[in-house]
């Protein structure tokens, strides 16, 4: 067994990026390896081969390893739902809902399920590269803590300290992090790696060299900062990018719970696209397509959204002729009611849609999670993605599908052909369907980005950063590994 562990002194430090990275340069040497994060609080989840449920950063680190997402990779995955509170997935189903403190006490019971998918994973491969959350230094959420330093300990595990210097601040984080861990957990951090740098190299030796004399412990490497690159992110939403004047415009609210905002990546990444999410305050912009994304509460969501006005924006939007698509909960919100009997999203009790489509929804426990592929009915294109969602939803929309899958429909079309929405996760990171989408939506294109190789392509990228930038025989050597064994 040979685990290394990867904590960061801030959120967005770049620790999964980093772990991502390890994964395919071990993969690409011939180890069998895994990523492993015993504890994720993030709203961007994937399906697993086994069923499960997972945070989106890990399943993506799962495949610079050349294996399948599974559901040990990420045992603990809080989706949160309010400011105090989340739903709680541990091994890759639901447990339920739980406030912040309820859960913090329950950590102790948590930790067994790490331990046991840590445990699984380490027999059935070589190498299992960890991946922390947050900071190792936040007092406190020390007790009981099994997403850091609580977890390395457990396990006994190296561990190295990254920090973002594109932030500023790299050698107080990183001295003020080593600082505040117990004297055991500051042996067993081998090093550090600096993330994020941009210009001479030279001009940082001396700071360098003052913390490796303070600390006694190496700078294994400094990361360069990677223009250009996407890949899928925890839980921050990338800035979008302008392409082309006569590109088609698609805007999206960003809505306080939205979850799976990865559905977007591919098109930030096409040149024919200009991809904006509104936020909270700014004016409506002028669109030919309106997306509403998934949602984590679907119906809190909805009433953020009246809140803002911009039910009445995209009710002009669909008057001048613009198209609008729902994803999983955004096309629930196109419906005349949502309802929520059992209280899974919040208070229970029923909210009114936005009436665009003839069905209802009502939340039920049971989680759907699978991978499915089909195809996109409008122009008959082969179609896979992801469901994960509670809803049921009936009425006569469903009488015009926008998916068939093998024994099944899913989704809704209006009469109008203005309005579309499903349950699929995933639309637009192939090809072929993301380019009959956009068509319906009024771009003649050429086709659209392949996502799937841009992530191998990613992930290749920070392979060789690796080699050209990291210390990795030192790196091995502090894993118990030499170059070539």
């Amino acid at each position: 067994m040979r685990t290394l562990m990867v904590q960061g002194c801030t959120s967005d430090a770049g620790k999964s990026t980093v772990v991502a990275a390890l994964c395919r340069w071990f993969a690409q040497r011939g180890y069998s390896v895994a990523p492993f994060k015993p504890q994720n609080m993030a709203l961007n989840s994937a399906v697993t081969v086994d069923g499960g449920e997972i945070g989106r950063s890990t399943a993506l680190q799962a495949l610079a390893c050349g294996v399948e997402p599974h559901s040990d990779m990420n045992p603990v995955l809080l989706k949160p739902q309010t400011d105090m509170g989340a739903q709680v997935i541990i091994r890759g189903q639901v447990l339920g809902n739980m406030q912040a403190l309820d859960y913090h006490a329950y950590k102790k019971t948590a930790s067994e399920a790490v331990l046991a998918a840590w445990q699984a994973l380490t027999s059935r491969y070589d190498v299992v590269i960890v991946e922390g959350a947050g900071s190792p230094a936040e007092i406190n959420l020390r007790d009981n803590d099994i997403a850091n330093m609580g977890f390395a300990e457990m396990v006994d595990c190296p561990v190295i300290l990254v920090a973002d210097i594109d932030r500023g601040g790299v050698f107080a984080h990183l001295t003020g992090t080593l600082d505040l861990l117990s004297k055991s957990e500051q042996q067993r951090t081998r090093g550090f790696v600096i993330n994020r740098f941009r210009g001479d190299i030279s001009l940082l030796q001396g700071g360098l060299d003052w913390l490796e004399d303070r600390t006694g412990k190496p700078v294994f490497g400094v990361l360069p900062y990677l223009h250009g690159l996407t890949l899928d992110a925890e839980d921050a939403v990338d800035e979008q990018g302008e392409h082309e004047t006569d590109a088609l415009n698609v805007v999206v609210p960003l809505l306080p719970r939205m979850s799976n905002h990865n559905d977007f990546d591919p098109l930030r990444l096409h040149p024919q696209v200009n991809l904006r999410f509104v936020k909270m305050g700014e004016p409506w912009p002028a669109a030919d397509l309106v997306i509403l994304p998934g949602s984590k509460a679907t119906r809190a969501d909805l009433a953020f959204l009246r809140e803002q006005g911009w039910d009445k924006q995209i009710e002009k939007h669909l008057r001048y002729g613009g198209k609008v698509l729902g994803i999983c909960g955004g096309f629930q919100m196109l419906g005349e009611r949502i309802d929520d009997p059992d209280s899974l999203e919040g208070e229970a009790g029923s909210m009114a849609g936005l009436g665009w489509l003839p069905m209802t929804t009502r939340l039920v426990p049971g989680k759907q999670l699978r991978n499915v592929e089909g195809r996109f009915l409008p122009a008959d294109t082969r179609i896979q993605g992801y469901e994960i969602h509670n809803g049921i939803t009936e009425g006569p929309a469903l009488l015009r599908p926008m998916l068939q899958f093998s024994q099944r429909q899913d989704g809704a079309i209006s009469e109008d052909n203005q309005i579309m929405g499903c349950y699929l996760h995933g639309l637009f990171d192939h090809a072929q369907a993301a380019t009959a989408i956009l068509r319906w939506a009024g771009l003649e294109s050429r086709e659209a980005v392949d996502y799937d190789a841009h992530r191998q392509e990613g992930l290749d990228r920070l392979s060789t950063m690796l080699d050209e930038h990291i210390d990795m025989a030192g790196l091995l050597s502090a894993m118990g590994l030499r170059q070539g064994s």
